[in-house]
């Protein structure tokens, strides 16, 4: 896991277009999703998180975005994750 402000913004938008990381998540609320969902693009940079992998975000805890990620979302809801 990565924190936005932790990390100079050259080198997230290199490691985004090498596609080393493709999901993002809010830090405070515990949830993650894809880099192109509009619930995300509107984070603040203090509580945004980058994750290599959607496998990382479940391990440190975080649970899938019920926008970008409706069917995971509702597993998780239901508790089949």
């Amino acid at each position: 896991m990565i924190r936005h402000h932790e990390i100079p913004d050259l080198a997230l938008r290199r490691l985004i277009k090498e596609k080393k990381i493709g999901w993002g998540g809010n830090f405070k609320l515990k949830i993650y999703g894809t880099l192109n969902c509009k619930s995300g693009k509107r984070l603040k940079k203090e509580t945004r998180v980058f994750f290599f992998s959607d496998l990382e975000a479940v391990k440190e805890g975080y649970r899938p975005c019920g926008h970008c990620l409706k069917e995971a979302y509702k597993n998780w809801k239901n508790g089949l994750v």
